[in-house]
């Protein structure tokens, strides 16, 4: 947890927030690799999935990368992977997505006006929750929400994603940390 420090240098105070003595970083308890494994039944068939996430801490933030791999009808298995690198954003336990560089080389978010999701996450008690929003062609919008929280196994994930309002799909399974 960030806290207030008031640094002397010469004669002027400054504050500037520093990790207390013996203060955790709030990504610490998430660090780790998860698997799991949900069924999806919808009207038409079900799908197996299997799925993974892998939360690191960085040089100046975390990472969490997610697969989510589904045997299709035919055998064949599909495999859809997610990395994003997140960086504080002064606002305590709040965090930017940093996905691609700008002319300048700093890491930023996408532009949800050119079709890309604008993605950030925050952390709450024990649920580390991952927002996506997008901006649909006809100028709507789509909200993925991945709520991930701490219980004994690993991490239980809700799945969210809605669109214009409405509920289009929740998943919630348990991810055993590895």
């Amino acid at each position: 947890m960030l806290q207030k420090k008031h640094i002397l240098f010469g004669s002027t105070f400054l504050l500037y927030p520093v990790l207390a003595a013996g203060a955790v970083d709030p990504i610490e308890r998430f660090v780790g690799q998860y698997k799991g494994h949900v069924v999806i039944v919808d009207s038409k068939h079900e799908v197996d999935r299997d799925l993974g996430v892998d939360i690191t801490k960085t040089e100046t933030g975390f990472n969490v990368r997610w697969r989510v791999s589904a045997q299709k009808i035919k055998g064949r298995i599909k495999t859809k992977e997610y990395s994003v690198d997140f960086v504080p954003t002064g606002r305590p336990n709040v965090y930017a997505a940093a996905m691609k560089r700008n002319v300048f080389g700093t890491r930023e978010p996408l532009d949800p006006m050119k079709g890309d999701p604008y993605v950030w996450s925050r952390i709450s008690a024990d649920t580390l929750t991952l927002f996506a929003l997008l901006i649909t062609d006809d100028g709507g919008y789509e909200v993925q929400v991945y709520d991930r929280t701490l219980v004994p196994e690993g991490l239980a994930l809700k799945y969210s994603r809605i669109r214009d309002g409405q509920p289009l799909r929740t998943i919630e399974t348990t991810l055993v940390r590895q």
